[in-house]
């Protein structure tokens, strides 16, 4: 199977299945002397952690990772980062009955159609557990972004059709309740609805926002490598991912250029926009601006209400999925965004390092200072 790397110079490779023994993450291109040990990681598991809400499954992992290689007395080496994250409740007999049924919303009928095999214990490779290495691998790419003042911000911007207004934005809030949305009383809409759509045992979507602040201007490349094309791979390689826009994103489909364009001016001798339907990228560049990225997260899949569908020898059956499943994916996936917004931040910082001699002649000329006083 291709694709389960994602990044150029900073690269994070995924594997497990989520029903088998253990999942882990392989990152290459990590610098040496970036201090981090298991709880570092860790925190940022928790959050994706289920079990954790009335909107989680409540299959108890307690997904505890741990450092298999690449740091050496709490700090990286410039080697292979190695983590692994063991399944200890897996439940693979809940889905024996739908073995040979292709589950509407999921990949089921895609995978089998092209590997004529496929792992029916809660998807395998294509189940939302393989986020779990994304979640590690972000961890360790959100470290480093701290050291160079980079921040993100990520939380449920809507659930179903309840969307906080930007302006009401209270980020303060985020963590004051389950869905992660950043308005306390939208949040109370919200649970009001998922309980509604739960008790007609059917699912919701809907929408993460990420926020990033302190990226300096030019990150990126202006034609096949650019910023917002690379976040666009990178949060739509998410299962349930089924947008992603950046700044006005599809409202500037419907915007004058008068009002689109985000004009200049200069404050204490520094050229800043007034404004930010560009959400932070301009030609493929960052421009110096926050960075504002959505992603639309479809409902959960696996539902109890009865669908229709066929199985494997092309007869058609009724389906009702049992088990342990989300009625939201959404305030779990937030940090699975983060990350992989973060991942791709990373990878392109350290790509930038080589877009001017400058740069080049400064890291030299330093190495070279330093070496001589040795």
């Amino acid at each position: 199977m291709q694709g389960s790397t994602y990044g150029s110079l900073f690269s994070i490779t995924t594997w497990g299945e989520s029903h088998g023994k253990a999942l882990g993450c392989v990152i290459d291109g990590c610098p040496s002397g970036l201090a981090i040990q298991d709880s570092d990681i860790q925190q940022y598991l928790n959050r994706r952690k289920t079990n954790q809400s009335p909107y989680a499954s409540n299959r108890k992992e307690p997904d505890e990772v741990e450092i298999l290689s690449g740091v050496f007395e709490g700090k990286t080496t410039g080697t292979p980062i190695s983590l692994v994250i063991y399944n200890t409740d897996q439940k693979p007999k809940d889905y024996q009955n739908i073995k040979d049924i292709f589950r509407p919303g999921h990949a089921d009928y895609t995978f089998f159609e092209k590997y004529g095999i496929r792992d029916y214990r809660g998807g395998g490779r294509s189940s939302g557990r393989e986020t779990i290495c994304r979640v590690a691998g972000g961890a360790v790419a959100m470290l480093i972004l701290k050291e160079l003042g980079i921040q993100l911000t990520t939380f449920a911007k809507a659930i179903g059709p309840v969307t906080v207004p930007s302006n009401l934005y209270n980020f303060a809030e985020i963590q004051s309740n389950p869905l992660l949305m950043p308005n306390q009383e939208y949040a109370n809409k919200a649970a009001l609805y998922l309980e509604d759509i739960m008790k007609k045992q059917d699912s919701s979507g809907g929408i993460v926002e990420c926020v990033v602040t302190g990226i300096p201007v030019g990150l990126g490349e202006p034609v096949f490598n650019k910023l917002d094309s690379n976040l666009a791979k990178a949060v739509m390689s998410i299962g349930s991912v089924k947008g992603v826009e950046i700044g006005d994103g599809f409202k500037a489909s419907s915007a004058l250029g008068s009002t689109n364009n985000d004009q200049y001016s200069v404050s204490d001798n520094v050229i800043r926009k007034n404004t930010n339907h560009s959400g932070g990228v301009l030609g493929g560049l960052s421009d110096g601006d926050n960075l504002i990225l959505r992603a639309a997260i479809k409902p959960t899949p696996s539902i109890t209400k009865t669908q229709s569908t066929v199985s494997i020898c092309n007869k058609e059956v009724e389906i009702s999925v049992s088990g342990r499943h989300d009625p939201i994916i959404v305030p779990r996936a937030i940090v699975v965004v983060e990350s992989m917004v973060a991942i791709t931040i990373v990878d392109l910082l350290l790509q930038n390092m080589t877009s001017k001699l400058d740069n080049i002649k400064k890291l030299y000329s330093n190495e070279h200072q330093n070496s001589r006083h040795l």
